[in-house]
């Protein structure tokens, strides 16, 4: 079978390379031609786990209370906000975004109920209320209303009564909701019972529907953020603004990785052509190179828009790993087919170039088939854009390596061979004098290894997987600087929300009540609707104060708001007087709608048997823990304040989110241990020995647990971007290892000579490890120069990576076969 594969690839690609060019052309046409369809997808559902019980509560809960599906504009006027000047440029910015098809509704001090400007008495509730815009209003009662009320304070004006905000509300997309929730059904479906053909094609169907939906809300949000910009700036000259909200971080971040993937695609692929200029300082040897890689790129880049397949903010660094992949690959190939050359000088073009093939498929191929293994080990991570991203790469990966096997050879057969000597130079040198320092310093290259082990162990303990949402961003940009306004002056910015429902003691009670009551007694009914009022009367409306006030009481809680923000306003107004159970259903009774909707539906359920407490955290808080502040809150509730535990739901983006970095922890882990469990097995059968896969894995587990221990020490948390550093360290270090291995075996049948065999390794496959590394560790850095931290961090990390990997491969490892011997005995001589 090897032998009829060997035959063809040697008929059609050593020998009839133009045919072979021209079908890669052709393929790397169709799919460039799918390009256009490549999508991004930053939003709040790429971020989340898939099967999260927590996001259905979340989605059940945004409909009954309002969603995070809305914008804010923190808006500080350069001169006196209740000026007439500024009240009026407010009212214009207003009118003009109110306007917009999707708005719902602004909200703004100029429209919101005035209850204490001056003073409204409950029984007039209905008739009484006034707003900034009612003729007449005194302007100082209503600032100082808007600083000192329970509602407003430290949410539509800042302490020092300088900045304010404009919130635009969106109005709920049902057809989205529609479409999500009938694929999210059938999925559901198809895991529980299993779906037939029938069922299978509607599944199909309903994904297909959400997706381009999706995408279409996606593109109408980005236009519609562009435009709320575009009014914002034509208001410039009177104030100082920032834009902020769920809606425009998801389109500012598809911004970001369009802008890197763009801008630094095309820097690194410059800094590339540099290196490789520098390296190898033939012009074949960069066109090579760059034609690999550029080939590569447009041909996955079309794959995935001809698959409609969507790239998150995890996977949107494919790009890049694709051009470490193929650049190594190619390197590996130039620089065997030079020492092939200089050690033949006989040879013809087309043999020159089969041998080189014939001499590095087999390592070729195990280094895809081991760094496929390490991205397929995020598959079982169970955060559906990490596995999106180890699908990627898995497919990316092999074509890299089936393209270029063709492209390389064939191109490279049409060019004259080159004369020898070339295989020489001063890089020769440096790896030479490498492994007479390796030789050197035996012992102290392995007590270095076995302290940077010890240390790795430490700094890996150290890494957390909190971290602040907003230290993604460089403080120059619009989104840090927004919600940096909102933190410090406007009562935070990431919302949690807290639901709290009736024990079971209570329903049991209702039954009861139900069973006993008398048909024939006229206050039944009056009796009946009182008893199912849980919350709104005033014994438990104090116990939700008492939450309420705790919660305010906690450094990393800005605004919080809940019914009891309407108890506080009333006491106020009455002056210090809470209001009793008559007052509380008067109110209910007189309240008008517009206040009903900011003060009451909001934070209480139409039958008032459920509560909703929304706090807002203070996001640059740098004590703020996620996890750690819910369970604090939880214990709270239910020790100190009595609540039964299971009547008590968290929710919100925040416990999203914290549910996906609690996982990736808990992937982190298991990923790492299945790529070194799946990874020695393919030592094993590569090598053919279990010595030799030990000594191989060696360097591979010290690259990976440096990188990870070097983010542990400087504090650099494990996100949805770091996590994926792990497994590119292993890929990266097992090519290396892989390549080194291999030579040796090749080298010591030579003489059985472990010295010479290390000489002569580090003399030829140690150049191109060399050149690979630090091409590519360069390259990267250029990314530090990124608006987006997560890709910095790639950026520098992946070069860390790199020069990890190169020198455990070039120290580390060959020191372990001198020392342990794993291919035999070996002959007469210095070893």
């Amino acid at each position: 079978m090897l032998n009829l594969l060997s035959s063809n690839y040697r008929k059609w690609v050593i020998e009839k390379p133009l045919a072979s060019l021209m079908m890669v052309l052709l393929v790397v046409g169709y799919f460039a031609s799918q390009i256009p369809n490549f999508k991004l997808d930053a939003s709040a559902e790429s971020l989340v786990l898939e099967n999260d019980d927590s996001l259905q509560y979340y989605r059940t809960i945004s409909k009954s209370y309002g969603s995070d599906d809305f914008l804010i504009i923190t808006y500080a006027p350069f001169k006196d906000l209740m000026s007439d000047a500024v009240l009026a440029d407010l009212k214009s910015l207003s009118d003009e975004l109110a306007g917009l098809d999707r708005v719902h509704s602004i909200d703004s001090i100029l429209n919101v109920p005035l209850l204490n400007s001056p003073r409204v008495e409950i029984s007039k509730l209905d008739t009484d209320i006034r707003t900034l815009e009612t003729p007449g209003v005194d302007r100082e009662m209503a600032r100082k209303e808007f600083l000192e009320s329970p509602i407003y304070k430290s949410l539509l004006l800042s302490p020092d009564g300088k900045i304010t905000i404009i919130r635009i509300n969106f109005k709920r997309d049902e057809k989205y909701f529609s479409l999500m929730y009938k694929r999210n059904d059938l999925r559901d479906k198809k895991k529980e019972f299993g779906l037939d053909k029938d069922g299978e094609a509607l599944f199909v169907k309903a994904q297909q529907e959400f997706r381009d939906y999706h995408a279409k809300v996606l593109d109408d949000e980005d236009k519609l953020i562009s435009t709320v910009r575009d009014i914002m700036d034509r208001h410039r000259e009177h104030a100082e603004m920032f834009l902020g909200g769920v809606p425009m971080i998801t389109s500012d971040m598809i911004g970001f990785i369009e802008h890197d993937l763009e801008t630094f695609g095309l820097g690194v692929l410059a800094f590339l052509i540099l290196m490789l200029t520098l390296f190898f300082k033939k012009f074949r040897w960069v066109a090579l190179p760059m034609g690999c890689c550029i080939i590569t790129v447009l041909v996955m880049v079309g794959f995935l828009g001809l698959m409609d397949w969507r790239v998150t903010v995890i996977s949107s660094n494919f790009v890049s790993i694709l051009l470490i992949i193929t650049m190594s690959l190619t390197i590996h190939l130039i620089v065997r087919y030079r020492d092939i050359n200089d050690n033949n000088p006989g040879l013809s073009q087309k043999e020159l170039v089969w041998e080189t093939v014939r001499l590095m498929a087999q390592p070729c191929f195990y280094t895809a088939i081991t760094t496929i293994v390490a991205f397929i080990s995020l598959l079982i991570s169970g955060i559906r854009p990490v596995i999106d991203f180890g699908w990627i790469m898995t497919i990316g990966i092999a074509l890299a390596f089936g393209l270029n096997f063709i492209f390389f050879p064939a191109a490279l057969v049409l060019l004259q061979a080159e004369p020898p000597g070339f295989a020489k130079d001063g890089t020769r040198n440096f790896t030479l004098a490498v492994a007479a320092f390796t030789n050197r310093n035996r012992k102290a290259i392995l007590w270095v290894s076995f302290l940077l082990a010890v240390v790795s162990a430490i700094g890996i303990a150290k890494l957390e997987v909190e971290n602040r949402f907003i230290d993604h961003f460089k403080s120059n940009t619009e989104i840090y600087q927004g919600m940096e306004v909102i933190d410090q002056q406007l009562g935070g910015t990431t919302p949690l929300d807290i639901v709290i429902n009736p024990d079971q003691k209570y329903f049991d009670y209702l039954k009861e009540a139900s069973e006993e009551a008398d048909d024939d007694d006229p206050f039944a009914e009056a009796a009946e609707e009182v008893e199912h009022n849980y919350w709104f009367n005033s014994n438990m409306l104090d116990r939700v104060e008492s939450i309420h006030d705790y919660l305010e009481s906690l450094p990393e809680v800005g605004k919080v708001q809940s019914i009891s923000t309407l108890i506080k306003v009333f006491t106020q107004l009455d002056k210090g007087r809470k209001p009793d159970d008559y007052d509380l259903a008067l109110i209910r009774k007189l309240m008008p709608e517009n206040v009903k909707d900011s003060l009451v539906n909001p934070y209480l359920s139409k039958d008032a048997n459920q509560i909703h407490i929304n706090m807002r955290l203070i996001e640059s808080d740098p004590t703020l823990r996620r996890s750690q502040l819910i369970e604090k809150i939880r214990t709270h509730l239910v020790e100190e304040l009595k609540f039964a535990p299971e009547t008590i739901h968290f929710t919100g983006m925040v416990v999203l989110y914290n549910n996906m970095l609690q996982s990736l922890y808990r992937s982190q882990i298991l990923t790492i241990g299945v790529v070194f469990i799946s990874i020695m097995f393919m030592f094993m059968i590569l090598f053919k020995s279990v010595s030799m896969a030990l000594i191989g894995i060696v360097p591979n587990l010290l690259a990976a647990g440096t990188v990870l221990s070097l983010m542990g020490w400087i504090g650099i948390p494990l996100d949805m971007m770091t996590i994926t550093i792990a497994a590119i360290t292993v890929g990266i270090a097992v090519d290396d290892t892989i390549h080194y291995i291999h030579r040796f075996q090749t080298e010591f049948k030579v003489d059985q000579n472990y010295l010479a065999s290390m000489d002569r390794c580090h003399g030829s496959i140690g150049k191109a490890m060399y050149y690979t590394s630090v091409t590519i560790t360069l390259g990267f850095s250029i990314l530090a120069l990124s608006e987006f931290m997560p890709t910095i961090y790639f950026g520098l990390l992946t070069g860390a990576a790199m020069v990890v990997a190169l020198v455990g491969a070039l120290t580390l490892l060959p020191l372990l076969i001198v020392v342990f011997r794993p291919l035999g005995q070996p002959a007469a001589g210095p070893n």
